[in-house]
């Protein structure tokens, strides 16, 4: 079951909202609304899930409708209609009762404006939810020295807000967010207001955080280049609308519309498609306990020079060429172990960034192989596969 549910969500602002959403279920556009109505639209008919675990990004340009999206999340915002389901529990509707143990136990936020208290420490900022929530003392300073030394901040839990710079404080908010220890963290243009070089390192501390804490995170930025470097998925919004929901590379190869096609136009390709974007399933492999032969007729049908050699576990061993196995054949071998490549083959893992591949691409004379923690073999690359990938050209393989 995904950790957040969104099923045909509308925020309609102005008077007479739930007339005016009458008229948008029927189609009208956001301009004539306005013009008729004189309301707004915030959202319209949004749709998706986030599954447990997953950084779920949405983006936009001003206006698009994503903040008022991930304020409806916690209801800050109040929905026109829809539903809001958090762990299978429709929040839309429910008692405040229900609705505050969600904003208490499940759901944190993290704003762009780091919305500290002057007056407190670094260390009462951070355990200001627990305190809410009435943890005891102790517990919540223990808390949140924890959480501060997560986010690198361990040696000032007692200084104040105005000791830190921007970035600092904007670690702050995020440690505040994971001491209440909610499962789901909903962060609003968390990092945009930060210089650039310091909203990278936010950005790869987020990264970081999240392979070991696996929370379950909606993000809002307008930067396409943060989206794709943090979001597992992302959502697409314009004039409320989520226009498309996709991958990183989903969202670079098939953009959805023109408006989609547009806000990627000048990506750099390189930096966010990796080694598995443009991998071939490694069909044309062979077992170390095959034999000569067999790797010769493999080479002939598949018209390829040379041949990965994996054993029963798929775990690379090597790579044999075409001409070595004929000659080896004709002299009488039979040990494929005897002629394997180890060295000059190049590695690589499948979250490799293409970027960093085309140096590898470059100098290697045979494919290069995609393998996991374990060396089992996952893929191969041909290198004009590469080049293709940053064009964003797709090959066809026979």
């Amino acid at each position: 079951m995904a950790k957040v549910t969104v099923k045909d969500l509308y925020k309609i602002y102005g008077p007479k909202s739930k007339k005016a959403l009458e008229h948008v279920i029927n189609g009208m556009s956001k301009e004539e609304l306005l013009k008729k109505t004189g309301n707004g639209i915030g959202i319209n008919n949004a749709n998706f899930d986030v599954e447990e675990g997953e950084i779920f990004v949405v983006m936009g340009l001003s206006g698009s409708g994503k903040s008022t999206l991930i304020r409806c999340l916690n209801r800050l915002i109040e929905p026109t209609a829809g539903q809001i389901l958090i762990d299978g529990v429709n929040i839309v509707g429910c008692s405040e009762e229900t609705l505050l143990e969600v904003r208490r136990k499940k759901v944190a936020m993290v704003f762009q404006h780091f919305a500290l208290f002057p007056h407190r420490t670094v260390a009462e900022n951070v355990a200001y939810g627990l305190e809410v929530q009435k943890v005891a003392e102790e517990d919540r300073k223990q808390k949140a020295y924890d959480s501060l030394e997560m986010v690198g901040l361990k040696g000032y839990e007692e200084s104040y807000p105005s000791a830190l710079s921007g970035g600092m404080q904007q670690r702050v908010g995020l440690a505040r967010a994971l001491a209440t220890d909610a499962d789901i963290l909903l962060m609003d243009e968390a990092f945009s207001a930060l210089d650039p070089l310091i909203r990278t390192e936010m950005q790869d501390e987020l990264i970081a955080l999240q392979e070991r804490m696996k929370k379950t995170i909606v993000f809002i930025t307008h930067d396409l280049d943060e989206a794709l470097k943090i979001g597992d998925r992302i959502a697409i919004m314009k004039e409320g609308v989520v226009v498309q929901i996709g991958t990183p590379e989903d969202i670079l190869d098939h953009p959805a519309d023109d408006y989609v096609k547009a806000f990627i136009k000048d990506v750099n390709r390189a930096k966010i498609l990796t080694a598995s974007a443009v991998m071939k399933k490694p069909d044309a492999i062979i077992s170390n306990k095959d034999g000569l032969r067999m790797a010769v007729r493999k080479m002939e049908e598949a018209a390829i020079s040379s041949i990965f050699v994996v054993d029963k576990a798929r775990k690379l061993l090597g790579l044999v060429t075409i001409d070595d196995c004929i000659h080896a054949l004709k002299s009488g071998e039979t040990d494929i172990s005897k002629l394997l490549y180890r060295d000059e083959i190049e590695t690589t893992s499948g979250d490799m960034p293409l970027l960093e591949l085309m140096p590898v691409a470059i100098r290697t004379k045979y494919p290069i192989a995609v393998i996991d923690e374990d060396e089992k073999l996952l893929g191969i690359i041909v290198r004009v596969t590469v080049l293709a990938g940053i064009l964003g050209e797709e090959l066809v393989y026979d």
